[in-house]
């Protein structure tokens, strides 16, 4: 039978690749991870780890079982803080990530409403990508992922619960008053990650044309500035202009789809009450 300790142990190896880092984490001596991980071999009947010089590598199966055991861990840990919070809102803990426009606009005003009412309640904060975000919600890292998508490239959704709670318009970042796209078919385009890049492609094709990307920025504040020192235009979601906006540069929105703005929660409902809590506030901020 499957050992919590020693999925545990298997999936800190993963991680680490080491087994005296594992250690280090997890407080054990070497030896003590070693024979947790010959326990799990024999309780599966599989080789799991390999030897390959000074450090060791997981075998298929290895692999396929740490992938299993990060979740299975990280769900644990998340209904240990359920169960906490199931006794009311006077304590507990709810892991949230976002990206960075989110993060700088939505995420501090709810919790300013959390800390009024619900002071006792830990919110801990992470700044991911969408993609990354759901992949922590999906192995137990996290509890909320705030997230946005676009109607034309959902996200993979399975296993997941998403709850719409606004939409975000797309704005032409560029030096110029009352711009359009129209008008930047030669011009220099600044992109961001590959999905934020997609909308971009996507909107300037509607326009007959495809953009010349030259330069690659994630950072709101980095874009701006590149847009004012005339390195080239760009287009940025309506929370990344009010997180942070230079005077030097106009905004035109535009009338592509904008992106959707979602919580995402993982497993059956109902949720806990401190997630709960945290869900209403960023609803309640969002509307």
């Amino acid at each position: 039978m499957l050992n919590l300790i020693h999925l545990k142990v298997l999936a800190t190896v993963a991680r680490h690749g080491s087994v005296t880092e594992a250690a280090k984490e997890l407080h054990y001596s070497q030896p003590s991870v070693s024979h947790y991980l010959s326990r799990l071999e024999a309780a599966t009947g599989v080789k799991l780890v390999q030897r390959v010089g000074r450090g060791i590598r997981l075998t298929p199966e290895g692999q396929l079982l740490a992938n299993r055991a990060t979740e299975i861990v990280g769900r644990v840990d998340a209904a240990t803080s359920e169960l906490a919070a199931q006794v009311g809102l006077q304590a507990g803990r709810v892991r949230l990530a976002a990206n960075a426009s989110a993060l700088s606009t939505i995420v501090p005003k709810a919790a300013v409403t959390l800390a009024q009412a619900h002071p006792g309640l830990e919110l801990i904060l992470i700044e991911r990508h969408p993609v990354e975000a759901l992949q922590m919600l999906r192995q137990g890292e996290i509890d909320i992922a705030l997230i946005f998508q676009h109607a034309d490239a959902p996200l993979e959704e399975e296993g997941y619960r998403l709850t719409h709670i606004r939409d975000d318009s797309i704005y032409l970042i560029s030096r110029r008053p009352d711009d359009s796209i129209a008008n930047h078919r030669h011009s220099a385009w600044i992109g961001g990650c590959q999905r934020c890049q997609n909308e971009l492609i996507a909107a300037c094709r509607q326009h007959g044309f495809t953009p010349r990307i030259a330069s690659l920025s994630d950072d709101m504040v980095v874009v701006q500035a590149l847009v004012a020192a005339g390195v080239g235009v760009t287009t940025l979601p309506g929370l990344a202009l009010q997180a942070h906006r230079r005077p030097d540069i106009h905004a035109t929105e535009l009338s592509s789809s904008p992106r959707q703005l979602y919580t995402a929660t993982y497993g059956d409902p109902p949720d806990p009450p401190a997630i709960a809590a945290v869900l209403a506030a960023l609803a309640d901020v969002a509307a």
